[in-house]
């Protein structure tokens, strides 16, 4: 491959990216592929871990939301957010689950730690529905795929990392605030 078609718009072959629809890929290619009747230039992802090719015209990379891997310090953010509180707004579920599908799906790492916060549950709280339990660990695949790239740790090691800090977080049925008290009468 020549020197040219390696780097375009910042983003090089080799470097992992994260594409939000899928989380974390790794530029493997910048080819040329000819579509109706235009020539288009396109980065070919790979997203190891789904089995998936994925190829993105150059010029609509923004527009698709491809971003870099976090910073270090966003990583650290993100791990700061799962040691909260967890935010749960009282609306009916399916209102709920969309905002978490959105926020996963965003591909920002920050929404996406808030979606891991609220919904992780620990072992000595209630069980979740399918649903809360799909969206928690679509959630979690995707904050622990780029925490491991960014931290270079596995991704066993980057779970462990982010549920050590969920445990940190003030527990959710410990004591009910005054608030959910009210909301509750």
């Amino acid at each position: 491959m020549n020197k040219k078609s390696a780097q375009r718009m910042g983003f090089k072959t080799g470097e992992s990216v994260v594409y939000p629809a899928h989380g974390v890929g790794m530029i493997t290619s910048i080819e040329e592929q000819e579509v109706a009747g235009l020539t288009l230039e396109l980065f070919v992802i790979s997203f190891e871990q789904d089995k998936l090719t994925l190829r993105v015209p150059v010029a609509k990379v923004k527009s698709v939301g491809m971003r870099k891997l976090a910073e270090e310090d966003e990583i650290t953010k993100a791990l700061e957010t799962v040691t909260g509180r967890a935010r749960v707004k009282r609306t009916m579920w399916s209102r709920r689950a969309q905002e978490y599908e959105a926020k996963i799906n965003s591909g920002d790492l920050n929404a996406i730690s808030e979606v891991v916060r609220d919904l992780y549950r620990s072992d000595d709280q209630p069980e979740q529905s399918y649903s809360e339990r799909q969206l928690f660990e679509q959630a979690m695949d995707r904050m622990s795929r780029e925490v491991s790239a960014v931290n270079k740790l596995t991704l066993t090691e980057a779970i462990q990392l982010i549920e050590k800090n969920l445990q940190k977080s003030p527990r959710r049925n410990a004591k009910p605030d005054e608030a959910s008290e009210e909301a509750a009468a």
